[in-house]
């Protein structure tokens, strides 16, 4: 009945702009769940609606696989990704990239969203 003006989010914005750089990423590090993982979170913030719960820990999720956090445990499938990257592949550099704007993005959205202060605190949804 009422139209909503919608305002669209740093979120919304990196993922517009490097929805197949990370889609690679995710793949690369993680695999197939990764890739329809991030797929449906891109998926979700192409509908340029307010970010929710559900989209904010997706994304948080995405970071932490992007910033290696799953490589370092022998028993999770992650860390057979990670083994076989070499380090000084440029897409390596890439990923970095990536990483570093997405936790800028997912901070702006959880400080706004008055969810915490700093991307690093356990936000209570």
């Amino acid at each position: 009945m009422f139209d909503t003006p919608f305002m669209s989010t740093q979120l919304h914005a990196f993922a517009a702009e490097n929805q197949e750089a990370l889609q690679h990423a995710a793949y690369l590090l993680g695999g197939r769940p990764w890739l329809r993982r991030s797929q449906r979170l891109l998926d979700d913030l192409a509908q340029q609606g307010p970010v929710t719960s559900r989209m904010r820990r997706e994304a948080r999720a995405l970071h932490r696989l992007l910033s290696l956090d799953f490589g370092h445990d022998p028993e999770s499938p992650e860390a057979e990704f990670f083994a076989v990257l070499d380090p000084m592949d440029p897409q390596v550099e890439e990923i970095c990239l990536l990483t570093e704007a997405l936790g800028a993005a997912v901070e702006a959205v959880e400080v706004k969203s008055g969810r915490g202060t700093s991307f690093g605190e356990v936000a209570h949804d």
